[in-house]
């Protein structure tokens, strides 16, 4: 069973945890931001995942950015923090089980060092540069296109 988000839905399961993670808003010198496509639902999604023991939020952003792209970062600033109850997460963990949790996600803006992208074909299945123009046609969950969303507007800091 591939992650399944459920968004202010009566059937989501109940969550038992949190754990913390984050996302990268990654913008190059176009203006272009950096998305990627899930291997387990196919969506559209700003790198990133979970924090790690022994590192901060802005070193668990640069490392997923590689892992998931191959990209080089470096984070530039504070877009947001997400943790609506409404927002829950069903991960299956094999023989263990499921997971559930409420979601805990820290959204930061990063620029772009080097590397053209590449999927890892383990979380990723492709690795592009979109204008934000070019993002209303994309299969995005909701809550991702709220985040995008949130770190393109030039507003400011958002927490949910």
């Amino acid at each position: 069973m591939p992650r399944i988000d459920y968004f202010d839905d009566e059937n989501a399961p109940d969550a038992t945890g949190r754990v913390p993670g984050v996302t990268a808003a990654v913008r190059d010198d176009e203006g272009r931001l950096l998305l990627t496509r899930r291997c387990d639902n196919g969506l559209w999604v700003m790198p990133g995942g979970k924090l790690e023991l022994g590192e901060t939020i802005a070193q668990a952003a640069v490392r997923e950015v590689r892992e998931e792209t191959g990209v080089e970062i470096v984070v530039t600033g504070f877009a947001g923090v997400y943790t609506d109850p409404g927002h829950v997460i069903v991960y299956d963990n094999g023989p263990d089980g499921e997971v559930v949790l409420q979601e805990f996600s820290v959204c930061l803006h990063a620029r772009h060092i080097t590397g053209d992208g590449r999927a890892d074909h383990t979380e990723t299945s492709q690795v592009c540069w979109f204008d934000p123009d070019e993002l209303a046609g994309l299969n995005l969950h909701p809550v991702m296109r709220k985040r995008i969303a949130d770190a393109l507007d030039p507003a400011g800091v958002v927490i949910y």
